[in-house]
Protein backbone atom coordinates (compact mmCIF):
# COMPACT_ATOMS: atom_id res chain seq x y z
CA UNK A 1 0.00 0.00 0.00
CA UNK A 2 2.99 2.65 -0.25
CA UNK A 3 1.26 3.58 -3.48
CA UNK A 4 -1.08 5.78 -1.42
CA UNK A 5 1.38 7.49 0.06
CA UNK A 6 1.85 9.43 -3.61
CA UNK A 7 -1.85 10.62 -3.49
CA UNK A 8 -2.37 14.13 -2.39
CA UNK A 9 -5.09 13.69 -0.71
CA UNK A 10 -6.16 17.08 0.36
CA UNK A 11 -5.30 17.55 -3.66
CA UNK A 12 -7.79 14.85 -4.41
CA UNK A 13 -10.64 15.99 -1.80
CA UNK A 14 -10.79 19.42 -2.80
CA UNK A 15 -10.60 17.81 -6.83
CA UNK A 16 -13.49 15.68 -5.63
CA UNK A 17 -15.43 18.94 -3.94
CA UNK A 18 -15.67 20.73 -7.14
CA UNK A 19 -16.65 17.97 -8.96
CA UNK A 20 -19.56 17.58 -6.84
CA UNK A 21 -20.06 21.47 -6.75
CA UNK A 22 -19.80 21.29 -10.73
CA UNK A 23 -22.79 18.73 -11.15
CA UNK A 24 -24.93 19.97 -8.37
CA UNK A 25 -25.59 23.64 -8.90
CA UNK A 26 -25.21 22.28 -13.12
CA UNK A 27 -28.24 19.73 -12.45
CA UNK A 28 -30.35 22.39 -10.60
CA UNK A 29 -30.43 24.76 -13.93
CA UNK A 30 -30.53 22.01 -16.27
CA UNK A 31 -33.86 20.35 -14.83
CA UNK A 32 -35.29 23.81 -14.26
CA UNK A 33 -34.70 24.76 -18.09
CA UNK A 34 -34.69 21.36 -19.47
CA UNK A 35 -38.21 20.54 -17.73
CA UNK A 36 -39.59 23.89 -18.89
CA UNK A 37 -38.05 23.35 -22.99
CA UNK A 38 -39.43 20.28 -22.94
CA UNK A 39 -42.91 20.76 -21.70
CA UNK A 40 -42.98 23.53 -24.34
CA UNK A 41 -42.40 21.10 -27.15
CA UNK A 42 -44.61 18.84 -25.99
CA UNK A 43 -47.26 21.16 -25.44
CA UNK A 44 -46.71 22.86 -29.42
CA UNK A 45 -46.30 20.03 -31.13
CA UNK A 46 -48.81 18.47 -33.39
CA UNK A 47 -52.03 17.63 -30.93
CA UNK A 48 -50.41 19.25 -28.31
CA UNK A 49 -52.17 21.26 -26.19
CA UNK A 50 -50.87 24.43 -27.26
CA UNK A 51 -50.21 23.39 -30.71
CA UNK A 52 -48.23 26.04 -32.59
CA UNK A 53 -46.27 24.24 -35.39
CA UNK A 54 -43.73 27.57 -35.92
CA UNK A 55 -43.18 28.06 -31.88
CA UNK A 56 -42.48 24.00 -31.85
CA UNK A 57 -40.44 23.97 -35.26
CA UNK A 58 -37.96 26.77 -34.15
CA UNK A 59 -37.47 25.24 -30.45
CA UNK A 60 -37.24 22.25 -32.15
CA UNK A 61 -33.86 23.03 -34.53
CA UNK A 62 -32.89 24.93 -31.71
CA UNK A 63 -32.47 22.12 -29.25
CA UNK A 64 -31.14 19.80 -32.04
CA UNK A 65 -28.34 22.77 -33.07
CA UNK A 66 -27.67 22.54 -29.40
CA UNK A 67 -27.31 19.01 -28.78
CA UNK A 68 -25.70 18.59 -31.94
CA UNK A 69 -22.44 20.85 -30.69
CA UNK A 70 -19.97 18.63 -29.06
CA UNK A 71 -19.16 19.71 -25.27
CA UNK A 72 -15.39 20.74 -25.68
CA UNK A 73 -16.09 22.96 -28.53
CA UNK A 74 -19.96 24.62 -26.67
CA UNK A 75 -17.24 25.56 -24.21
CA UNK A 76 -14.84 27.79 -26.81
CA UNK A 77 -17.98 28.95 -28.23
CA UNK A 78 -19.32 30.83 -24.86
CA UNK A 79 -16.34 31.62 -23.66
CA UNK A 80 -17.78 35.54 -23.95
CA UNK A 81 -20.86 34.78 -22.16
CA UNK A 82 -18.80 32.94 -19.50
CA UNK A 83 -16.64 35.72 -18.75
CA UNK A 84 -19.09 38.23 -18.52
CA UNK A 85 -20.97 36.12 -16.17
CA UNK A 86 -18.28 34.99 -14.34
CA UNK A 87 -15.51 36.97 -14.90
CA UNK A 88 -13.14 34.06 -16.20
CA UNK A 89 -13.12 31.62 -18.18
CA UNK A 90 -11.35 29.25 -15.69
CA UNK A 91 -12.38 27.49 -11.95
CA UNK A 92 -15.70 25.43 -11.40
CA UNK A 93 -17.81 28.47 -11.46
CA UNK A 94 -16.94 29.40 -14.78
CA UNK A 95 -17.69 25.87 -16.10
CA UNK A 96 -21.15 25.65 -15.22
CA UNK A 97 -22.60 27.91 -18.05
CA UNK A 98 -21.36 25.49 -20.64
CA UNK A 99 -22.59 22.34 -18.57
CA UNK A 100 -25.95 23.94 -18.55
CA UNK A 101 -25.90 25.26 -22.69
CA UNK A 102 -24.81 21.33 -23.59
CA UNK A 103 -26.96 19.47 -21.28
CA UNK A 104 -30.22 21.29 -20.66
CA UNK A 105 -31.50 20.31 -24.76
CA UNK A 106 -30.59 16.88 -23.95
CA UNK A 107 -32.44 16.99 -20.70
CA UNK A 108 -35.22 18.31 -22.50
CA UNK A 109 -35.78 15.72 -24.94
CA UNK A 110 -35.80 12.95 -22.35
CA UNK A 111 -38.43 15.05 -20.69
CA UNK A 112 -40.24 15.23 -24.33
CA UNK A 113 -40.21 11.53 -24.28
CA UNK A 114 -41.82 11.14 -21.15
CA UNK A 115 -44.49 13.49 -21.55
CA UNK A 116 -45.32 11.05 -24.72
CA UNK A 117 -45.43 7.88 -22.91
CA UNK A 118 -48.27 9.19 -20.53
CA UNK A 119 -51.33 8.00 -21.76
CA UNK A 120 -53.47 9.91 -23.84
CA UNK A 121 -56.77 8.79 -22.69
CA UNK A 122 -55.81 10.17 -19.28
CA UNK A 123 -55.09 13.58 -20.37
CA UNK A 124 -58.48 13.39 -22.74
CA UNK A 125 -60.82 12.42 -19.29
CA UNK A 126 -59.41 15.04 -17.47
CA UNK A 127 -60.00 17.48 -20.27
CA UNK A 128 -63.55 16.30 -20.51
CA UNK A 129 -63.97 16.78 -16.82
CA UNK A 130 -63.03 20.83 -17.55
CA UNK A 131 -59.41 20.76 -15.65
CA UNK A 132 -57.46 23.31 -17.61
CA UNK A 133 -54.59 23.25 -19.71
CA UNK A 134 -52.36 24.59 -16.78
CA UNK A 135 -53.83 21.84 -14.83
CA UNK A 136 -53.34 19.38 -16.90
CA UNK A 137 -49.75 19.90 -17.08
CA UNK A 138 -49.17 20.43 -13.06
CA UNK A 139 -51.53 17.85 -12.04
CA UNK A 140 -51.67 15.09 -14.61
CA UNK A 141 -48.66 15.15 -17.25
CA UNK A 142 -46.15 16.36 -14.85
CA UNK A 143 -46.78 13.71 -11.65
CA UNK A 144 -47.75 10.55 -14.35
CA UNK A 145 -44.82 11.51 -16.34
CA UNK A 146 -42.34 11.60 -13.02
CA UNK A 147 -40.82 8.23 -12.85
CA UNK A 148 -39.45 8.89 -16.58
CA UNK A 149 -38.44 12.21 -15.34
CA UNK A 150 -36.68 11.01 -12.41
CA UNK A 151 -34.94 8.60 -14.49
CA UNK A 152 -33.65 11.08 -17.15
CA UNK A 153 -32.40 13.09 -14.49
CA UNK A 154 -30.24 10.86 -13.49
CA UNK A 155 -28.98 9.72 -16.86
CA UNK A 156 -27.99 12.80 -17.16
CA UNK A 157 -26.05 13.68 -13.74
CA UNK A 158 -24.05 10.98 -14.89
CA UNK A 159 -23.42 12.12 -18.37
CA UNK A 160 -22.62 15.56 -16.83
CA UNK A 161 -20.24 13.87 -14.25
CA UNK A 162 -17.90 13.15 -17.24
CA UNK A 163 -18.17 16.62 -19.30
CA UNK A 164 -16.58 17.76 -15.81
CA UNK A 165 -13.70 15.54 -16.29
CA UNK A 166 -13.32 16.65 -19.96
CA UNK A 167 -13.57 20.69 -18.68
CA UNK A 168 -11.37 19.68 -15.89
CA UNK A 169 -8.57 19.55 -18.92
CA UNK A 170 -9.42 22.60 -19.74
CA UNK A 171 -8.82 24.48 -16.23
CA UNK A 172 -12.48 24.16 -15.07
CA UNK A 173 -10.73 22.26 -11.92
CA UNK A 174 -12.45 19.07 -10.15
CA UNK A 175 -11.61 15.75 -10.91
CA UNK A 176 -10.72 15.97 -14.54
CA UNK A 177 -7.68 18.54 -13.76
CA UNK A 178 -6.30 16.33 -11.19
CA UNK A 179 -6.54 13.49 -13.91
CA UNK A 180 -4.97 15.27 -16.75
CA UNK A 181 -2.33 18.13 -14.42
CA UNK A 182 -1.34 15.75 -11.99
CA UNK A 183 -2.04 12.40 -13.04
CA UNK A 184 -1.25 12.46 -16.97
CA UNK A 185 0.85 15.20 -17.77
CA UNK A 186 3.28 14.31 -15.13
CA UNK A 187 3.01 10.41 -16.10
CA UNK A 188 1.76 9.45 -12.27
CA UNK A 189 -0.30 6.70 -13.06
CA UNK A 190 -1.21 6.40 -9.22
CA UNK A 191 -2.93 10.00 -9.60
CA UNK A 192 -4.48 9.21 -12.30
CA UNK A 193 -6.14 6.35 -11.41
CA UNK A 194 -7.54 7.18 -8.17
CA UNK A 195 -9.18 10.34 -10.16
CA UNK A 196 -10.91 7.68 -12.88
CA UNK A 197 -12.05 5.89 -9.69
CA UNK A 198 -13.58 8.60 -7.81
CA UNK A 199 -15.41 9.71 -11.04
CA UNK A 200 -16.45 5.86 -11.21
CA UNK A 201 -17.53 5.61 -7.65
CA UNK A 202 -19.16 9.43 -7.99
CA UNK A 203 -21.40 7.90 -11.59
CA UNK A 204 -22.61 4.52 -9.40
CA UNK A 205 -23.68 6.51 -6.59
CA UNK A 206 -25.81 8.67 -9.08
CA UNK A 207 -27.04 5.98 -10.74
CA UNK A 208 -27.88 3.67 -7.74
CA UNK A 209 -29.55 7.27 -6.27
CA UNK A 210 -31.92 7.91 -9.82
CA UNK A 211 -32.59 3.83 -9.61
CA UNK A 212 -33.87 3.76 -6.00
CA UNK A 213 -35.88 7.04 -6.31
CA UNK A 214 -37.64 5.37 -9.93
CA UNK A 215 -38.37 2.33 -7.90
CA UNK A 216 -40.05 4.58 -4.76
CA UNK A 217 -41.71 6.71 -7.38
CA UNK A 218 -42.97 4.36 -10.01
CA UNK A 219 -46.51 2.52 -8.99
CA UNK A 220 -47.03 0.55 -12.28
Amino acid sequence: MSWLTNINWEQIYEALVETIYMTGVSMIFIVVFGLLIGILLYCTQTGGLYENKYISKVVDVTVNVLRAIPFIIMVFLIIPFTKFLCGTMLGATAAIPSLVFTASPFFARLCVIAFNEVDKGTIEASEAMGASKFEIITKVLLPEALPAIVSGISVTAVTLVGYTAMSGAIGAGGLGNVAYLYGFSRRNGTILYMATAMVVIIVFILQGIGDYLVSKIDKR
